[in-house]
């Protein structure tokens, strides 16, 4: 009970790759067509240059210098018949990637989004895998040890009797 059977390391794994896959299929692109436009989806996409922190279509600042023309300008390429990733890339090369809201799942920045959850599964691993040990380290029970037999010393009797004495 103490090792970690090979099962068990394919079974870890295989719960891994299904968390990952499950967190990442929804970053991969439609295939069968392009989705509708969505201004407020657009909003979302793009951060304020304002300094708020917040999103487009979040800021809160009344008549946002940066907020207001943002907004005309999704409009325009709405109005121009463009997809949401063409309107982001229009955006990304005017402004630069500090624009969009979430980074690009391309390049060094897949690291960024790759890397948290990757640790966070492989010290789960290590915790799982150390609590395991340390479970069937407990189940065991160590062979009793045998002391050698020893000659009989001229001292055991007065041990014995200093043993009994103290204890009373």
């Amino acid at each position: 009970m103490g090792r970690v059977s090979v099962e068990q390391v394919v079974l870890a794994l295989a719960c891994c790759a299904a968390v990952l896959i499950g967190l990442f299929l929804p970053c991969v692109p439609t295939v069968l067509g392009a989705a509708v436009v969505s201004f407020e989806d657009l909003e979302e996409s793009l951060t304020c240059q304002c300094g708020c922190g917040l999103t487009v279509h979040a800021c809160n600042h009344l008549h946002c210098p940066s907020a207001e023309p943002l907004r005309e300008e999704i409009r325009a390429q709405i109005a121009l018949g463009k997809s949401k990733a063409e309107i982001l890339i229009y955006f990304k090369s005017k402004y630069g990637e500090k624009i969009l809201s979430s980074p690009t799942t391309t390049g060094f920045n897949l690291v960024a989004w790759v890397m948290p959850f990757a640790l966070m599964i492989l010290g789960g691993l290590i915790v799982g895998v150390t609590i395991m040990r340390w479970s069937g380290r407990a189940q065991q029970k160590p062979p009793a040890e045998q002391q050698p037999a020893r000659p009989a010393s001229p001292y055991d009797k007065i041990l014995e009797k200093e043993l009994k004495d103290f204890d009373a």
